[in-house]
């Protein structure tokens, strides 16, 4: 198990995915690693359910952490395809944090889901000593469809094509520049650039936008561990292969210069607001045009075909042993 971050799929298959608790036949799709979410089976329909770590980052200023912090907690369920429509949200925030601070970041919460359409339905607040920024407690966030709308995250086919949108390492670099950039010998252009990345790691709507456009059969966020991550947690989830080709993937401004100065791969670091999405070759050019028409960088970067693994420019990879961004954020602290 990695010292920071999620565990790894050894660790979860030893000692998690052995005690899930009651089997029950209405849990379609339970707990697996690198997975986004689960199923439950309601009859005519069916509930997405993820729960993810709530993270305030004050660097942000309080208004701006509550809309990251929202789209984080948010894109699990997105994946599927169905519109997040319930939260259940505990804070257990540090005794700093002032009665002002707490209501401008959940004002700004609040507008987020009031925009989606999405409902606080139950949770905690509280302030407890030893309790410190920016991990201040944990959102569950479900939503209710058809079981034929949900976009499963292990429908990849072969014949289908991978598109990705916004690019590796953007969560990444917008954290680490604009909460340690004033100790980054480089360029004030560069950090101001990089910092910009920040308001990439939008990937909620994104993701409703392209399931919505064209017949998408898989969907993955690129969070922690990266574009690699992802590719791998997202084959083995599919039991398909995935050809990437490297020069085809984006790479938004600013990242390249920073990684190389941090000494990070681009490709193994976190980058939530991009989004892994297996389509279904008629709908290819739909997907593209409604990610574009909001904004979006997206890009044809492979195909899926009959095999197993992840492989970039015909050679096989794997999984990062941890992000390297947390090492950096470590270091910085």
């Amino acid at each position: 198990m990695p010292a920071y971050g999620k565990v790894d799929g050894a660790f979860f298959d030893e000692h998690i995915y052995p005690h899930l608790g009651a089997e029950r036949e209405e849990v379609v799709l339970g707990p697996q690693h690198g997975v986004d979410f689960g199923v439950v089976d309601l009859g005519e329909r069916s509930l997405v359910v993820a729960t993810d770590p709530i993270s305030v980052l004050p660097e942000l200023g309080f208004e701006r952490a509550g809309r990251f912090a929202f789209e984080v907690v948010c894109a699990d369920v997105a994946v599927s395809g169905l519109p997040p429509a319930y939260l259940s949200l505990d804070f257990t925030l540090p005794p700093s944090m002032t009665d002002a601070e707490f209501a401008t970041f959940w004002q700004a919460f609040d507008r987020e889901a009031s925009d989606l359409g999405a409902s606080v339905v139950a949770g905690h607040t509280a302030r407890y000593e030893g309790c410190s920024f920016p991990w201040v407690g944990g959102a569950t966030v479900m939503g209710v469809g058809d079981r034929d709308e949900i976009v499963r995250p292990d429908g990849a086919r072969p014949g289908d094509t991978l598109l990705l949108t916004t690019g590796p390492a953007v969560e990444a670099v917008g954290l680490l520049t604009t909460l340690f950039g004033d100790e980054m010998e480089l360029p004030e252009s560069t950090l101001d650039t990089a910092r910009e990345r920040l308001d990439d790691a939008r990937a909620v709507r994104d993701a409703l936008a392209a399931a919505a456009a064209g017949p998408v059969t898989a969907m993955h966020d690129v969070t922690e561990g990266g574009l690699r991550g992802a590719l791998c947690e997202m084959t083995a989830s599919t039991g398909v292969r995935f050809d990437i080709d490297r020069e085809r993937v984006p790479m938004r401004p600013g990242v390249e210069p920073v990684c190389e100065y941090l000494d990070i791969d681009p490709w193994a670091a976190t980058s939530a607001g991009s989004l892994l999405i297996a389509v279904d070759s008629s709908g290819v050019d739909p997907v593209l045009d409604a990610l574009e028409s909001r904004g979006t960088t997206a890009a044809v970067v492979g195909e899926v075909s009959e095999g197993s693994g992840a492989y970039v420019d015909g050679e096989r990879i794997e999984p990062p042993a941890a992000d390297p961004s947390w090492d950096v954020y470590a270091d910085y602290v």
